[in-house]
């Protein structure tokens, strides 16, 4: 087949799409298939990427960017999604096209797929229009006119593919007939995160959150039990990385606590935030109940198993039973008494002598499991099927 992904983000900037994308094309290469990825230029900031060695062709196009060299706000999607509208009409005659959030992006793909009569699948990672009312960073209309599009796109689609059991259960409280929904799962690319590697060493034993904080995440909860946590341990840190709407308020937090105790660092390469989590206590994931978005799963747990570091997870959604099933580490209820036990006792477990040891069984066995390989020959073989 003939396959288009569009996406505003894609490999080499880091980000869970750019992982789980990376691994869907280069699944429909190996399975036999033509593959043209339509995506954004790499910021100046960042390499240069080296495409032509890829079994995939990825085609890139001018985009705008936000102060922080981010593809992020309306004005920057809607720089990616009025010319990827324009590249698709315009472009080679395609069997299907997979096009990637934020919904403005999937209401382009539909408009263009229509007029060239070609059948496109939707990746649902997450629903943004839930995640928008959640917040009180845009206007009640904005999440209502984002909801509109989003069942726009999500009922034109041949197929939506879904990341979790809770995705598909709130992509069919929308709307999208059951039939039309595949379940693929969702993981990390092992590849960027092994297992063996460079191992993160500070002035002091520490706690990791890596990734985006917003406020649907409520990673300041960790700022507050980290201060009660840290008058009994000195010794101890507690390191952000990452990007996220609620970035600064954490920042102003973590001056209540002595210079030097709460670190924070912009967004990494994937090894570089993989040396951090080899190195860390535990690392540390969260989502704010009653944001609308208690059904998503936070990847960043995929990624720090898959390197044998454990988790503490706050909060409500899926990762609650896959740390309770899988034993890889602590769900505890999204308050700060809840938080400062589980980092109590991942700290006592810390100075043990086995804890070191169990670590690469650990990581061994986890990672059969949360590889996005799998995933993305799950998306192919759903496209092989009904295509």
């Amino acid at each position: 087949m003939r396959i288009a992904i569009a996406s505003r983000i894609f490999a080499p900037e880091p980000s869970a799409a750019s992982f789980r994308l990376t691994a869907l094309a280069q699944a429909f290469a190996e399975a036999g298939d033509s593959v043209d990825v339509l995506t954004v230029r790499t910021a100046k900031s960042e390499a240069d990427p080296q495409d032509d060695n890829l079994p995939y062709r990825v085609r890139r196009f001018p985009v705008l960017r936000d102060k922080h060299g981010y593809v992020r706000g309306y004005v920057q999607y809607l720089s990616f999604d009025v010319p990827l509208f324009f590249r698709i009409l315009f472009g080679k005659r395609l069997d299907l096209i997979v096009a990637e959030p934020p919904p403005t992006t999937g209401f382009f793909v539909r408009c263009a797929a229509a007029l060239r009569r070609t059948p496109y699948a939707y990746y649902a990672a997450d629903i943004w229009s839930d995640a928008v009312a959640g917040t009180d960073a845009a206007p009640g209309l904005v999440a209502k006119v984002l909801g509109v599009v989003e069942r726009f796109v999500l009922r034109g689609a041949a197929v939506v593919l879904s990341v979790s059991d809770g995705v598909t259960d709130r992509l069919q409280e929308m709307g999208t007939l059951p039939e039309r929904i595949v379940t693929v799962g969702n993981g990390v690319d092992l590849a960027s995160f092994p297992l063996e590697g460079n191992i993160k060493q500070i002035d002091g034993p520490y706690f990791l959150y890596a990734g985006t904080a917003s406020e649907v995440h409520g990673a300041r909860i960790f700022v507050d039990a980290f201060r009660e946590f840290h008058s009994n341990h000195p010794e101890t840190r507690l390191v952000f990385i990452g990007q996220g709407s609620e970035r600064e308020t954490i920042r102003v937090m973590s001056q209540a606590l002595p210079v030097g105790a709460v670190l924070h660092l912009p967004r990494e390469e994937p090894s570089v935030v993989a040396d951090w989590l080899r190195g860390a206590i535990v690392s540390l994931a969260s989502s704010r109940p009653g944001q609308g978005y208690d059904f998503s799963f936070p990847t960043k747990i995929y990624a720090s198993v898959a390197v044998g570091t454990p988790v503490i997870f706050t909060g409500l959604g899926p990762a609650i039973d896959f740390l309770e099933d899988s034993k890889a580490g602590w769900s505890v209820d999204y308050d700060v008494d809840s938080v400062v036990a589980a980092m109590e006792e991942a700290y006592r477990a810390s100075l043990s002598p086995e804890w070191q040891q169990r670590r690469k069984p650990f990581a061994l066995r986890m990672r059969d499991t949360v590889g996005l390989e799998r995933v993305a020959s799950r998306a192919v073989a759903a496209a092989h099927e009904r295509f």
